[in-house]
């Protein structure tokens, strides 16, 4: 075993609840387009912001967005109404972790909620010199929370072939 991996198996695990981010906003004319609907800058910049403060609550450390990706806009999200973002940390690996967030709509006079986007993130947590460092592991507990775990492996496989696809061309 190589002395990385000791190392690892040290460190205590947390719960993926304890990552746990939920965060809501009003949807006003500023953050809109011309058509009434959100910025999709705006989705994005409030779905890296939910995923880092679950990544950073999980290791105690700030951390830095290294990717976000399969981030796709089902439904729009309308002036007046709510933006909700929940996001958790899905998989660690080694300096590196995956957080899933999902975007839902709330319109305040019915009532409705709408699963409007689903994005998947890579943050690095950074040492006190601003260096990547190990990150706890993450313990999945509910069967949702095992399934996002195995499906965040899947990923990270697929953008590291992409990666050396990317750097062969």
């Amino acid at each position: 075993m190589k002395k990385a991996s000791k190392e690892r198996d040290k460190m205590d695990g947390k719960p993926v609840s304890a990552t746990y981010v939920e965060m809501t906003e009003i949807v006003l004319p500023n953050d809109a387009n011309t058509l009434g609907n959100i910025l999709g800058g705006k989705v994005m910049h409030l779905i890296d912001i939910a995923s880092a403060i679950a990544a950073h609550r999980h290791c105690r450390r700030p951390v830095v967005t290294a990717s976000m990706d399969y981030l796709d806009f089902k439904h729009p999200i309308k002036v007046g109404e709510l933006i909700i973002i929940k996001a958790s940390v899905n998989r660690v690996f080694r300096t590196s972790m995956e957080c899933g967030a999902k975007v839902f709509s709330e319109n305040l006079q019915t009532g409705e909620h709408k699963h409007t986007s689903t994005a998947y993130l890579t943050f690095v947590a950074l040492d006190d010199k601003k260096k990547p460092m190990r990150i706890p592991p993450v313990v999945p507990e509910t069967e949702e929370e095992k399934r996002r775990w195995e499906g965040a492996g899947i990923r990270r496989e697929f953008r590291m072939k992409q990666k050396k696809r990317l750097e062969q061309s």
